[in-house]
């Protein structure tokens, strides 16, 4: 969701217990951070020693590591026999598969667990029961830039054709990224579920079984490729090569007319002086009724026991209190209804106001199966082939959901 570049390191729990704590809790969790001043170690730490000092009798240790290595890095513990008691990272589903993991209802309170936004729990679930619990949120808008839309005389859109035309405009003034489209292989997953969701389609039915060749799927790419990216305007790169950080970054270079965001491109708009707007996702006949919502994970392993303290630390940490501090350090939105609702009530968050309008009717990725990993790895592989110029929207799709499907025969 968010490729932080934070330092790997690691950071030990601050608290009043020293040597004489009766458990020690092991946490691995992933680095939001883009500098040591901004670090995820600095919120844990804040945190930990705010728990500690109520609670003598138990140590938190953290390990924070960037998003480049923490999957891996809990995979390896997993694999040796000795994971952490918790792990805050990308996905749940393959060790909730293997049974390794607590059922949440085991850990948190009744309220804490009532609290979680519904789709994010439902998200979280596998089979049923959740296992996953939401860490972090967030949701994409539209951003154009102010200044070339005003000088191509191009409004915001609400509709394909609208964006279409808004990008034939801002190509007559020569800009260089009409609209970028990000189908490169660092997050081509994301672009693609947006575009399939606002044609109406998206990965799964709402049975959750993958239908990703289907008809609105098809005509939703064949209209990007006929449409945007065969008509020149979707910028000198072509979209399979094109990568997310490369075209926020062209973004915020004022290169790109408009393209999808989440709430980090504000700040780095801001920083070289963009001026933007941002409007909800434009669909095939009107505002997206339904966009791309993700989120990141919070589970705890069963391997080492200690369910009732590390059940009472979760339900520190998704407390209001350090659920707005961290969404408001990091640009986030709150898993939780309570602090979501503090958020959308107050002054300082308005900047966020616009994703977080757009939550409660967010889609997820169906992070619940476990052969989501595979599907998610081909659709980075394979979907920017779809808009060449060569290339087949029904063929690539159709590829796509043979995978899904040789993959979920593997569940």
């Amino acid at each position: 969701m968010v490729s932080a570049l934070g330092l790997t390191g690691v950071l030990g729990g601050c608290g009043l217990g020293g040597g004489s704590s009766d458990v020690t809790l092991r946490l691995v969790a992933a680095d939001y951070g883009d500098s040591a001043a901004n670090s995820s170690k600095k919120y844990w730490a804040g945190l930990v020693e705010r728990y500690e000092a109520e609670h003598p009798d138990v140590k938190i240790d953290v390990d924070v590591y960037s998003w480049n290595d923490v999957d891996r890095k809990v995979k390896e513990m997993v694999d040796a026999g000795d994971p952490p008691d918790m792990a805050q990272i990308g996905a749940y589903a393959d060790y909730a598969a293997e049974g390794e993991l607590y059922k949440a209802g085991d850990l948190l309170s009744i309220p804490v667990q009532a609290d979680f936004l519904s789709q994010l729990t439902t998200a979280g679930e596998v089979n049923s029961v959740q296992y996953g619990m939401p860490f972090a949120s967030s949701t994409r808008v539209l951003f154009y830039n102010k200044k070339l839309f005003a000088e191509a005389g191009a409004t915001p859109p609400q509709t394909w054709d609208e964006l279409a035309e808004a990008a034939e405009a801002l190509d007559a003034k020569g800009v260089k990224y009409p609209y970028a489209l990000p189908l490169g292989p660092e997050e081509a997953q994301a672009e693609t579920m947006q575009w399939l969701l606002s044609g109406d389609g998206g990965y799964t039915d709402l049975m959750g079984t993958y239908t990703i060749d289907s008809a609105q799927n098809v005509e939703t790419f064949s209209w990007l490729k006929d449409e945007l990216v065969g008509k020149g305007l979707t910028g000198p790169v072509a979209p399979g090569k094109l990568d997310r950080a490369a075209a926020f970054a062209a973004f915020a270079a004022g290169d790109v007319g408009m393209l999808n965001g989440h709430p980090s491109l504000m700040e780095m708009a801001k920083e070289k002086g963009v001026e933007f707007g941002m409007v909800p996702t434009p669909g095939i006949d009107g505002v997206s009724p339904v966009t791309l919502g993700v989120a990141d994970w919070m589970m705890a392993f069963k391997k080492n026991g200690h369910r009732d303290q590390v059940g009472d630390f979760l339900d520190f940490v998704y407390s209001e209190e350090n659920v707005l501090d961290f969404s408001r350090e990091y640009n986030l939105l709150p898993v939780t209804t309570s602090a979501s609702r503090t958020m959308a009530a107050s002054d300082q968050d308005k900047d966020l106001k616009p994703f977080l309008d757009q939550l409660t009717t967010s889609e997820l990725y169906p992070v619940g199966n476990t052969s989501w990993a595979a599907v998610n790895a081909a659709v980075k592989k394979q979907i920017g082939k779809a808009v060449a110029p060569n290339g087949s929207p029904a063929g690539v799709l159709g590829g796509l959901q043979a995978t899904a499907t040789r993959a979920e025969s593997r569940e």
